[in-house]
């Protein structure tokens, strides 16, 4: 059995999990949000303000989906209760954020703006003269994959550490050409 998937989940005041009937599909509500997923391959069951959650087989598949749905479940408790925030710096002579609604405008050194959608439970601000930019949201998988998005449009390099990096990532830098004698 997972380490990880034999922890139960607590579950804080002001937040409610729901189970359907088949057992693997989760709802959570909470001050922040309502979340909804289908878990493969194992059962959750609530028992006051824990959750826990067993594999539905033996097998090597429903054994490697047992931890996996668990984080997944803390994951959405986490969520809805407190949020999920993800950071992003950008860095560059010129470059810069806008948002305008859930619209963000990124001036990133190209010949036109980058114009990106931010969907609707995500939350955008821009921080520090438009450098930094901040997204939060209680479903953690969508924040990580629109954050890398963003990151995509203009990755840093490692000469000068120009383009757009987590707030928590550090760039390795090069040296770059030596000059001659």
């Amino acid at each position: 059995m997972s380490r990880i998937g034999k922890q139960p989940v607590t579950i804080p005041a002001g937040a409610s999990v729901a189970v359907a009937a088949d057992g693997a599909t989760v709802t959570v509500k909470g001050p922040k949000g309502q979340l909804s997923r289908t878990l493969p391959m194992v059962n959750v069951a609530v028992a006051g303000s824990t959750a826990t959650v067993t594999p539905s087989g033996d097998t090597l598949q429903h054994k490697s989906c047992h931890g996996l749905s668990r984080v997944l479940l803390d994951n959405m408790v986490q969520g809805v209760s407190v949020g999920h925030k993800k950071g992003l710096v950008i860095t560059g002579t010129g470059y810069k954020a806008e948002v305008a609604g859930q619209l963000l405008t990124l001036s990133l050194g190209f010949s036109h703006p980058v114009v990106f959608d931010i969907p609707k439970i995500i939350k955008v601000a821009v921080e520090g003269k438009g450098t930094e930019v901040v997204l939060e949201s209680p479903d953690k998988e969508l924040l990580g994959q629109v954050a890398a998005k963003l990151r995509s449009f203009r990755p840093p390099e490692p000469y000068k550490g120009k383009g757009v990096r987590y707030s928590d990532e550090v760039i390795r830098r090069k040296a770059g050409k030596a000059g001659k004698k």
